[in-house]
């Protein structure tokens, strides 16, 4: 971006409503469709949802209840019900009744599913990799600790656990 180019933005610049300026708004929404189109495309290059995606990603490190995982997906129990048994019948995940409680089920990987998120989480990381190739080591370790730091936040909000080992 050119020097008046980039004057002209700032000038531009005014603040939303909610105090957050609009280059801010734009370059986050912006970074979210590059994230967002690199994930997805991963799924679609193995005929999976993105959402499909997402829970393979969670069900890495995790073995949680179907109302947990619902949580985390930011969906509602039946619709992750139903996410979860065509998973269960492509014999990516497998269900099992909760010992602590018998009306909880569980979620977890089958071989076949944590080998396909293993395969996906090394993908898009190399598309991750590329995405920030053009910044330094200490932009990128400061990308992560902002993206990191939004995410905290925005889970203690809205009452989310991310700790793992469910």
């Amino acid at each position: 971006m050119t020097s008046k180019v980039a004057a002209e933005r700032r000038q531009g610049d005014a603040d939303s409503d909610d105090g957050v300026a609009s280059d801010t708004v734009d370059a986050l929404a912006q970074l979210s469709f590059l994230v967002h189109g690199m994930l997805e495309r991963r799924a679609a290059e193995r005929d999976m949802s993105i959402v499909l995606t997402r829970m393979l990603g969670i069900l890495r490190d995790r073995r949680p209840t179907v109302n947990r995982l619902a949580e985390l997906l930011d969906l509602d129990k039946s619709s992750v019900s139903g996410l979860v048994a065509r998973a269960e019948r492509r014999g990516l995940v497998t269900r099992a009744p909760s010992a602590d409680d018998r009306r909880s089920v569980l979620v977890s990987l089958t071989d076949e599913g944590r080998g396909l998120a293993k395969e996906v989480t090394a993908e898009f990381g190399g598309d991750v990799a590329d995405l920030l190739r053009g910044l330094s080591q200490r932009d990128t370790v400061t990308v992560t600790r902002i993206a990191n730091a939004i995410v905290v936040d925005a889970a203690q909000r809205h009452d989310v656990d991310l700790a793992a080992g469910d």
